[in-house]
């Protein structure tokens, strides 16, 4: 497919920088009229993930996942919740083990490219004549774990019908190290944080499990993915973590119509996070290159409240790929 060089986003006048547009959106933007239904499934391992239904009614379904630390109550969560379903869609927006507001019971946490538990959400949400179709958005890690899931299976199950996926981590090695540069680190240091909250509260439950020794002395992700994600999951280290879980060399195997935008200034991206040769190579990706937008911002004044991101998104879901102006 096409990449889209000259997309239809144009930034407010006033928010025409990547950071800016990261922080509006992530800082002020406020969602109202989303009302949720919260369940809580079973894990094969004997955990849980709690899982956060928009629903129309619809026999659609959209399967949201969101970033690194981010859960079902984000703002770019429930926007895009809220604008599927008023496009007729029901949303579903599960919460990574650890982002639901309650520890889970085993030691492990997630990873960017951990599809087990995004296999399971499907496989319960899909259930007995349910739905007829369904579709995936991801974003940032959350849309790296999307276009992994889609491109790791010889067979996608028949209810998937398209994938959607903004601000990707594509190759997760440049993307870890891209975040430890010095205009990145307000970023960095505020993952960092939320990932030791976590730790915490996982010690206070299973101190014999988890510990947050030495954490004080980690900086960047790959000192913490050498620490906890790698041995958690049995990689080796934090680069066999990052290259064995990268969407990027995977998207020449997707079979399904798949959305891809990151945006030009995009500060979370390097230029290895821009898949151009894999998209020109596959007829069912679309890899869109938007000059602006941020890293998950896309920000949109007007329209009822809703970002072009979400506008996007309904239009490629729904068929109606047509030209949008922000």
């Amino acid at each position: 497919m096409p990449v889209i060089c000259l997309s239809t986003y144009s930034p407010p006048p006033l928010l025409d920088n990547g950071h800016l547009q990261t922080i509006y959106a992530a800082v002020f933007r406020k969602v109202k009229g989303v009302r949720y239904r919260r369940e809580r499934i079973a894990t094969p391992d004997n955990d849980f993930l709690d899982l956060d239904w928009a629903e129309t009614g619809s026999r659609k379904l959209a399967v949201i996942c969101h970033g690194l630390e981010g859960d079902s109550g984000r703002p770019y969560i429930l926007g895009m919740a809220k604008a599927l379903n008023g496009r007729g869609w029901d949303a579903l927006a599960w919460n990574y083990r650890g982002c639901s507001g309650e520890t889970n019971r085993r030691p492990r946490f997630y990873h960017s490219g951990d599809t087990g538990d995004l296999q399971t959400v499907i496989g319960h949400a899909a259930g007995p004549n349910r739905y007829d179709e369904m579709a995936l958005v991801g974003f940032s890690a959350g849309g790296n774990i999307v276009l992994k899931f889609v491109g790791e299976r010889d067979e996608v199950p028949d209810l998937i019908r398209k994938v959607v996926a903004f601000s990707v981590p594509c190759d997760l090695t440049s993307a870890a190290l891209w975040l430890a540069r010095p205009s990145n680190r307000i970023y960095l240091k505020r993952f960092l944080r939320m990932l030791h909250d976590k730790i915490t509260d996982k010690m206070r439950i299973m101190p014999d499990a988890v510990s947050d020794n030495h954490f004080a002395a980690i900086k960047t992700f790959k000192e913490f993915d050498d620490a906890y994600t790698a041995p958690s999951f049995g990689f080796r280290c934090a680069e066999d973590y990052w290259e064995k879980n990268s969407c990027k060399p995977l998207l020449r195997n997707i079979r399904i119509p798949s959305l891809i935008v990151n945006a030009l200034d995009d500060p979370f991206l390097p230029s290895e996070c821009y898949p151009i040769d894999e998209a020109s190579g596959n007829a069912f990706v679309t890899l869109e290159i938007p000059e602006a937008g941020g890293h998950v911002g896309f920000v949109s004044f007007g329209d009822g409240g809703e970002y072009w991101s979400e506008k996007r998104t309904v239009s490629f879901l729904c068929g109606s790929d047509a030209n949008l102006r922000a």
